[in-house]
């Protein structure tokens, strides 16, 4: 089965990236649904319409399929492999991929709310939620390429800073929004 160790993870790989893919842009559509609710008719039922129709087909054809199948992917990675479980950098990741997926539960329950027009969150808080895998994407690339030659210190300055400069930029997109609608 080792021979198929490459393509296996070759598959995993790819469908991470989709998955990715999926999680990084339904928030987005998230944010253009709130916004989209707070337009006139008949705009508010067009765009809103629409905007559920993309969701949905994100959703279900693209970031749940991928989160499964590159779970299995690395799943069957692990059993090829189970030496990894011993690593300590392999502990954290997985970790990581618990943050994952409570982030992309969390993305299935507010998607679930939007697709029956419950809104409880600004399009501001939305942007902000965006960012969520963006962090934990940083944080599993750099520790599974890095592993242990990552000084624990620096890689935990590393994702504040980063978290900081996210949310920087979010909030100065905002102000220039704030001033220029169009923008």
């Amino acid at each position: 089965m080792l021979e198929y160790y490459n393509y296996i993870k070759s598959l995993h790989l790819i469908f991470v990236i989709t998955w990715f893919a999926g999680l990084f842009y339904i928030p987005r559509l998230f944010v253009y649904q709130i916004e989209a609710s707070q337009k006139p008719s008949p705009d508010k039922e067009i765009l809103g319409n629409q905007l559920k129709l993309m969701a949905k087909r994100l959703w279900f054809i693209i970031t749940w399929p991928s989160s499964i199948l590159a779970t299995l992917f690395a799943i069957w990675l692990l059993v090829l492999m189970p030496g990894w479980l011993e690593q300590p950098w392999m502990h954290v990741k997985l970790g990581f991929v618990v943050l994952l997926i409570l982030y992309h539960l969390k993305c299935h329950h507010i998607y679930k709310q939007l697709q029956n027009d419950i809104i409880k969150w600004s399009s501001n808080q939305m942007r902000m939620w965006n960012e969520g895998s963006t962090i934990i994407l940083f944080s599993v690339i750099f520790l599974v390429v890095v592993r242990d030659a990552v000084n624990w210190i620096y890689g935990v300055i590393s994702i504040i800073s980063l978290s900081i400069l996210l949310m920087m930029g979010i909030k100065l997109y905002k102000r220039i929004r704030d001033k220029n609608p169009e923008a």
